[in-house]
């Protein structure tokens, strides 16, 4: 067995555990999506660094829901250079409350965090200010790491401490994964592969209660196809309020 079966099979392993102890979690969280779509409230997503990975693959994606709304800041992404800024910006305070604050964010709307180690300062204020707002926080986090760091926030509150609904994607400490013979350090991190299967699970199941209640859902079709810009158009219009990416 080399590294490319153990990695398959970590994330196998990891998949088989959050099925079996997440389902319920994911399916509120669903819930709550498929609520804020009947009720034409607003769904919010957030990361940083990698972390924002899971917004990028959640909103204007082709068989994704269109009213999914990133909240992007260009000093939390990784086209920073250098990219070890990141890590000093994730820290500072004040740039996640105004982002919420400029969003448009308002009482009875969603948000999805996500965060590994849901420690530092900007994913805690974006908890923070979303629940002043009176909005549903949804936390995508890994419990057990989390619970063995420190908050770096000055109310020392932790990511899934703060939410209504938190999801753990069961990784190991730190991400990283595998242990290869001769390495010290473990390699392989899992949380994008599980996390982008967490939500992506998210929006079939949405999809499938709005259908359950007679709601068609607002899903998007690839710009790639024939028809697909002029469906998305009809898609758009129907949800402009919803819709901030626009």
């Amino acid at each position: 067995m080399n590294g490319i079966d153990l990695y398959f099979d970590k994330i196998n392993e990891i998949l088989k555990k959050v099925l079996e102890n997440q389902k319920e979690n994911i399916e509120q969280c669903a819930i709550h999506f498929a609520d804020a779509i009947e009720k034409k409230k607003k769904i919010f997503v957030f990361g940083c660094s990698h972390g924002a990975i899971i917004a990028e693959e959640m909103f204007y994606r082709a068989g994704g829901l269109a009213v999914i709304n990133p909240i992007f800041n260009p000093a939390l992404m990784l086209n920073v250079k250098p990219i070890t800024l990141t890590s000093a910006f994730e820290r500072m305070e004040g740039q996640s409350a105004a982002l919420l604050d400029a969003s448009r964010a308002a009482k009875g709307d969603c948000i999805l965090i996500h965060s590994v180690s849901g420690r530092n300062t900007g994913i805690i204020e974006m908890a923070v200010r979303a629940r002043e707002k009176e909005m549903t926080v949804i936390g995508l986090t890994n419990i057990a790491y989390s619970a063995a760091s420190k908050s770096r926030d000055k109310s020392g509150k932790l990511l899934f401490q703060l939410c209504d609904i938190c999801i753990d994607n069961h990784g190991d400490f730190a991400d990283a994964s595998i242990e290869l013979t001769g390495l010290s350090e473990k390699i392989g991190p899992t949380s994008t592969v599980i996390g982008t299967t967490i939500v992506n699970s998210i929006i079939v199941r949405t999809a499938e209660i709005l259908l359950q209640r007679g709601i068609d859902p607002p899903v998007l079709r690839s710009a790639n196809t024939d028809d697909g810009e002029a469906l998305n158009k009809k898609t758009f219009e129907e949800y402009s309020d919803c819709i901030l990416y626009l």
